[in-house]
């Protein structure tokens, strides 16, 4: 199937599980409003795409895999939920609809946030998955990638930034724990998903994985300032107007897409030993750099 197909059918398994799964809990209601506004607001699921198209390289996906994708979009979309506020970010525009403490109010989505943080780990802890050891593994995964050795650091280290000159090198730290970290997990779930052990197509998939979760910063970076705010969804040039340290303010819009399509090719070349099946994966990587959004 071509990247539109799969991209129908990931979106469509991955929400199917996040709606059955976010169950209603009447205590929780208002909470659970702006956990649903913040999980179902357009979002492209590239993470659960990566970790679906993984899967499918060595099984049939199973309920694993459904929990391992829709926890990854958890974990992305609290991040975003934080990232907006006023104490960081301070967007108002997230995907061309208000930002969640825009549309509720701060405290809910500081409280939404921490939410569906705690929900991802709720999703891969239950008992009914029946696979502890594969379990287990994936919990480890996801919380290495989402905490202090990840995106948290990397959220830390830019927020420390604004403002700052820093190197090159400094720059990619910070977005390979921001941005990559979860990324390079969402690859690694679908493997550790279908019981996948093998540490070379492991560390094949991870240099994939690292390679497009910088691509796709570089990207972020480029369409910041090629882009549109209606087509971005989000404000324009805000990354400029923070004075946040970017790819094109250190390379030049020439030299951060010169990055980009470098990354691509070195992500293409880890998966083509995976044959035909890795067909998802290269169409992902050609989105990445090609997208304005």
């Amino acid at each position: 199937m071509n990247l539109e197909q799969f991209s129908q059918y990931a979106c469509e398994r991955v929400n199917r599980y996040l709606d059955l799964t976010l169950s209603d809990y009447a205590p929780a209601n208002g909470l659970q409003d702006a956990m649903r506004y913040s999980l179902f607001n357009g979002g492209k699921r590239v993470r659960p795409m990566l970790t679906y198209a993984v899967a499918q390289l060595f099984a049939e996906p199973n309920e694993l895999t459904d929990a391992c994708a829709a926890a990854v979009e958890s974990v992305h979309a609290y991040s975003l939920v934080h990232d907006d506020l006023p104490a960081m970010d301070d967007d108002d525009l997230r995907r061309g609809k208000p930002t969640c403490h825009i549309q509720f109010d701060e405290a809910t989505a500081i409280l939404a946030g921490d939410a569906l943080q705690t929900f991802a780990f709720e999703l891969l802890c239950q008992e009914k998955l029946n696979q502890p050891t594969n379990q287990l593994a994936v919990i480890n995964t996801l919380q290495q990638a989402s905490g202090r050795l990840g995106m948290v650091t990397g959220q830390m280290i830019d927020l420390s930034n604004v403002n700052q000159d820093i190197t090159l090198e400094d720059l990619e730290l910070m977005h390979r724990h921001k941005t990559g970290a979860i990324i390079r997990a969402a690859v690694k779930m679908g493997a550790q998903s279908v019981g996948v052990t093998d540490t070379t197509q492991l560390q094949a998939l991870d240099q994939y994985a690292a390679a497009i979760g910088l691509a796709f910063q570089v990207q972020d970076d480029i369409i910041d300032i090629t882009s549109d705010t209606q087509t971005l969804g989000k404000t324009q040039f805000a990354d400029a107007d923070a004075n946040k340290p970017t790819y094109p303010k250190l390379l030049g819009l020439e030299g951060a897409q010169a990055l980009a399509q470098r990354l691509h090719d070195e992500a293409i070349e880890q998966v083509m030993s995976f044959g035909p099946k890795a067909t998802p994966l290269v169409e992902l990587a050609n989105y990445i750099i090609a997208r304005n959004h």
